[in-house]
């Protein structure tokens, strides 16, 4: 069976930066298991599982904007230290949720001063080549169950949008209607 869209999948990966440095691995424990084409991976990695079979190994790189995306300045910002609670201690490295114009968002600390703190918004792998070595472990069909959260959904995209948006962008979803 190969993938495809709504398939459920399990792979064993293992992930490294360019310089060959592992960043994360399923080895040594249980494979990842995800629904495939609802958004449940980064996008490049989605888009080269499709069609594989159980059994099949393969090695893929991802670039960044079809990974976490690429590295935004617009993400970073200087934060009077007098908006945070004095009394707590804030450290570089530390994450939290902030309150932004466009929602929440989680933002790492990453410089602090007497006067301000430097929080930055991208995701710890933002703006880097992803290079991803792939086992393809099963793929069977969902069970019914497992298909429950988008039944009605008639767009099929996760994205609550019942099909009316055309092509899923402005719901959230992630897949074209009626795939």
């Amino acid at each position: 069976m190969e993938i495809e869209y709504q398939k459920m999948v399990k792979i064993h990966y293992t992930l490294k930066d360019t310089d060959g440095n592992q960043l994360d691995s399923s080895l040594g424990g249980e494979p990842l298991e995800y629904m495939h084409g609802i958004g449940s991976l980064i996008p490049g990695l989605e888009s080269e599982l499709t069609g594989h079979k159980a059994g099949d190994k393969f090695h893929t790189e991802i670039e960044p904007a079809l990974g976490y995306g690429e590295y935004d300045e617009k993400l970073v910002a200087e934060v009077p230290r007098k908006q945070f609670d004095t009394g707590a201690e804030i450290t570089v490295g530390q994450q939290f949720q902030a309150d932004t114009a466009t929602g929440p968002m989680i933002v790492k600390v990453t410089k602090v001063t007497d006067d301000t703190i430097t929080v930055d918004g991208n995701h710890e792998l933002a703006g880097k080549k992803l290079c991803f070595d792939v086992e393809v472990v099963d793929v069977r069909d969902a069970t019914e169950a497992e298909l429950e959260p988008f039944v009605n959904d008639s767009c099929g995209c996760g994205g609550g949008c019942s099909g009316s948006c055309g092509v899923c962008s402005g719901c959230g979803g992630s897949a074209g209607c009626g795939e």
